[in-house]
Order: C-alpha cells, then structure tokens, then sequence
C-alpha cells in the first residue's frame, strides 16, 4: 500500500466516525427533547431552542473534524 492511499484510507474512516457520532448525539438529543416537550408541553418553546442551539453546536464540532480528516490527506 502507498502511503498516500493509506492516508485516504484513515482519513475516509476517521469522517465516517465524524458522521456516525454526529447522527447518534442528534439522535440522543431529539430524543430528550420529545421526551421533555412530552411531559411538560407548556416548556415546548425553551426545549426547541435549546436543541436547536445544542444541534448547531455538534454539527459545528463534525464539520471542524471532518475538515480535519480531509486535511491530513495532504
């Protein structure tokens, strides 16, 4: 194996953890959010805002690390 090919072997991997961790904490997070939303509706507008801004944040954090992965092809 060149060790270019193996770089883009690591690196795809490393994205595809990125996509994976992102997808599960949105994932636990929509989930809390329904639940909270589902046992006091009246709180339904901070709850959705606070996921908003929570979900925002941990796609803000794949994009940085999966920019990251793609940097170390180079």
């Amino acid at each position: 194996m060149e060790p270019t090919s193996m770089h883009g072997s690591i690196a795809a991997l490393g994205a595809a953890f990125v996509t994976l961790g992102a997808a599960y904490g949105i994932g636990k997070l929509a989930a809390a959010a329904v639940e909270g939303i589902a046992r006091q509706p009246e709180a339904a507008s901070t709850i959705r805002t606070t996921m908003i801004i929570a979900a925002a944040l941990i796609e803000g954090i794949a994009l940085f690390s999966a920019v990251i992965c793609f940097l170390a092809l180079k």
